[in-house]
């Protein structure tokens, strides 16, 4: 296998075997498993407030899964320097649709909520249309596409925004919180990029230990975005049955 095919990702483990290419491919574009991570941050957040209002946690997960599920994603392909890890499924018109359908969606629901209910969000959702342009699109030369940054921008924001939504206000707790979701997200992107650099390499100059390394980062991947995902469906339901 050449390096060319091994850019491909459609054989990772979170891509359907089933299906034909471009709903495999679409789904695999996607990143389900690093989503449901956000997704799950955003619900954390929510969890922590005293009142709960349902609505607004709905809100928030289809806001994070339309910005960052599919926007962020889809320009993720589109700034992928040198590398088409999706291949040519989508064309470039196909993405930028994506990402503007998606981010317009996104954004509409927001601001409805900023103006009638919490004008603190606003803040949240400047720093995250910041980042997932800057991040993914690699502007300012890549400065803000770092680990740091990811863990920031996909792990600590997504909490206090779940939070901020159902009360237009931060608290000491929600910002140690965010601090530790960020914490766990620099794990998972300090194990993915390894895990898509052994990938990527040539199944003739792969060792043993490398398979070994690539299937250790593979379970530290599949643990860290199930036990995330667990967490926040723990707290969601914890807090709905109370």
């Amino acid at each position: 296998m050449d390096f060319e095919q091994n850019t491909n990702r459609t054989k990772e483990w979170f891509v359907p075997a089933f299906g034909p290419l471009k709903f495999r491919t679409f789904i695999g574009l996607l990143f389900l498993p690093y989503t449901g991570m956000v997704l799950a941050y955003t619900v954390i957040g929510s969890m922590m407030a005293e009142r709960i209002f349902w609505d607004r946690v709905g809100a928030i997960l289809i806001i994070y899964f339309l910005g960052l599920g599919i926007g962020g994603h889809a320009l993720d392909a589109l700034g992928s320097k040198g590398i088409k890890p999706w291949g040519e499924v989508f064309s470039r018109i196909q993405l930028w649709t994506l990402v503007i359908a998606s981010l317009v969606l996104a954004y509409a629901i927001g601001i409805y909520y900023i103006i009638v209910y919490t004008p603190l969000l606003g803040v949240i959702a400047l720093l995250e249309g910041f980042f997932v342009l800057a991040y993914n699109l690699e502007w300012f030369r890549g400065c803000f596409h770092t680990d740091a940054w990811f863990a920031i921008s996909w792990g600590s924001l997504p909490v206090l925004a779940g939070y901020v939504l159902q009360t237009n206000l931060l608290s000491w707790a929600v910002l140690i919180v965010a601090a530790s979701m960020g914490l766990l997200s620099m794990v998972e992107i300090k194990a993915s990029r390894p895990y898509k650099a052994l990938k990527r390499a040539s199944s003739d100059t792969l060792t043993m230990v490398d398979l070994s390394h690539m299937q250790q980062f593979e379970m530290i991947l599949k643990g860290i975005s199930l036990g995330v995902i667990l967490l926040g469906v723990g707290l969601f339901l914890w807090r709905w049955l109370i």
